[in-house]
């Protein structure tokens, strides 16, 4: 019975685990959206087998409302404008093998002109099959009324099943990013703290480099969690999440960039040195030291960026305090050692010195109050950006703005004559 328990509740686990995944919520609505729009297209189309609706539905439906929005606006216009150029050529020329390279030429024109982005092959392919099923415009039609059909579809099954919010899935990616730079840091403070060969800090110098391809996928998480903000009901704060985000994202992109500096230095320190250790044995134990506080207080810095509720903000951002505080002691102290150690044998000084600047880059991007002008300058940009790209809304807000503070100003001469 106990086992059976088990069983269930990991299957019940994994079933959860697999309504999270993107892939598999992209597979259910996009069937549910294109049988919709077939069983809608075959009651008000007039061809017998209108498969052009769920194919729009198909393309429509996206992961999130704001990509379903825009991917369907693009592809009924692409759709459309295919859809004419066929009638007019249809009307003029007919099919031939000379139109037909025209229409082509034409179509794509046209779909730059419409700026349907990706959809501009379909602008041409619309016109392509238009052209080739009939040269009477009740087909054409059809397909624009079918098109319509299936974008309505796939943006009311969004709309109806709203789509999740995936700020929790990019914030895992950023985490695990942060875990994968600290295990990084604490094998280089192990290496660093004994003989190193050449050949493994190369290899770190590998781990390092091989970062960057984790970041792209970190990047694809956080845009799929940027999408799912924007035009989304149940979010109030979506340009908030959207900053704390991206800055968070790129403050550990510069992280990663440093830390492949410093596994550079440490390399070169490496050949330099080879037989002998990176450092004395009292410097390499406070390197090793400081690298597994800066470490810690990377995973502590993501951990800050990905937290929702204030109380676990506010704890993580004193945690973070606290270990960028220990660690620039650490630091503090592996300088002096370093002079000591540079005063006695200055051959490898300037990587010495390379070392102890990477590090201090490191706490400096980390530091909480370099994190808040950062995230106030962002915030800044992006309304000064919103307000430039949409001056008509703006505009709008200050107009209903006005009856607001009119009030406030009639109210004040009242309180001003009740207080005297």
């Amino acid at each position: 019975m106990v086992k059976l328990r088990r069983e269930w509740g990991t299957a019940g686990a994994q079933l959860a685990k697999w309504r999270r995944e993107p892939v598999v919520l992209q597979s259910v609505r996009s069937a549910a959206a294109a049988t919709i729009a077939y069983v809608v297209a075959l009651r008000i189309s007039p061809e017998s087998a209108p498969l052009t609706a769920p194919l729009t539905a198909l393309l429509v439906v996206q992961v999130t409302l704001y990509a379903t929005l825009t991917t369907g606006v693009r592809r009924v216009n692409s759709v459309v404008a295919g859809v004419v150029v066929a009638i007019a050529f249809s009307v003029l020329v007919g099919l031939t093998w000379w139109s037909l390279a025209l229409l082509i030429l034409a179509s794509l024109a046209v779909g730059h002109l419409v700026r349907v982005s990706e959809f501009v092959p379909e602008v041409a392919i619309s016109a392509m099959l238009v052209l080739g099923v009939t040269r009477v415009g009740d087909t054409a039609w059809a397909r624009v009324l079918e098109t319509v059909i299936g974008a309505v579809v796939g943006l009311g099954c969004n709309l109806l099943f709203a789509p999740p919010v995936w700020v929790g899935a990019a914030g895992e990616s950023i985490e695990d990013l942060a875990r994968r730079v600290r295990q990084l840091m604490l094998r280089m403070g192990e290496e660093a703290a004994g003989r190193t060969p050449v050949a493994h800090a190369t290899a770190r110098l590998h781990e390092a480099r091989r970062l960057d391809h984790d970041i792209i996928e970190v990047d694809a998480a956080l845009k799929q969690a940027e999408d799912s903000l924007r035009l989304n009901p149940r979010v109030r704060e979506g340009l908030l999440h959207r900053v704390v985000l991206r800055t968070g994202l790129d403050t550990l992109e510069i992280c990663t960039v440093v830390l492949r500096v410093l596994a550079r230095s440490l390399t070169d320190l490496a050949k330099a040195r080879e037989p002998e250790p990176l450092f004395e044995p009292q410097t390499g134990a406070a390197v090793e030291r400081l690298l597994g506080e800066v470490g810690d207080a990377v995973v502590s810095f993501a951990v800050l960026v990905t937290t929702d509720v204030s109380i676990s903000a506010q704890s993580a951002e004193s945690r973070l305090a606290d270990q960028l505080t220990t660690a620039a002691a650490t630091r503090d102290k592996l300088a002096a050692l370093l002079l000591e150690e540079v005063q006695r044998d200055a051959r490898q000084w300037q990587l010495h010195g390379a070392v102890l600047t990477e590090v201090n880059r490191i706490l400096d991007e980390l530091d909480t109050e370099h994190r808040s002008r950062r995230l106030l300058e962002e915030l800044d940009r992006c309304t000064r950006e919103q307000r430039e790209r949409r001056p008509r809304v703006t505009r709008l807000r200050r107009q209903l703005r006005v009856p607001r503070a009119l009030r406030r100003n009639r109210n004040r001469p009242t309180a001003s004559r009740r207080s005297t």
